[in-house]
């Protein structure tokens, strides 16, 4: 168990790093991240129901990251206006 909540605390620096590559498009996918987020607790109960823990692992893992994303895409420093 301690090591499915090392890889979980693991979602925290994707998201950041996936929300530093992406910067430019947060703004764009803040509709996507909020979808990505309810989809994958919502599925990752289900298989949580059906005893599938590496398969609502993995979707806790996208949501988490996900959130992340989303938190930044907020956050006016660190999102930058795409040059198009």
């Amino acid at each position: 168990m301690i090591i499915e909540i090392i890889l979980l605390i693991l979602a925290v620096p994707a998201g950041l790093l996936i929300a530093y590559l992406a910067r430019d498009e947060l703004i764009q996918g803040q509709k996507w991240f909020k979808i990505l987020v309810i989809a994958s607790l919502a599925l990752a109960g289900l298989f949580w129901m059906m005893n599938l823990d590496y398969i609502s692992l993995t979707l806790v893992f996208i949501a988490i990251a996900s959130f992340v994303s989303l938190v930044k895409s907020k956050d006016k420093k660190w999102v930058r206006k795409s040059s198009l």
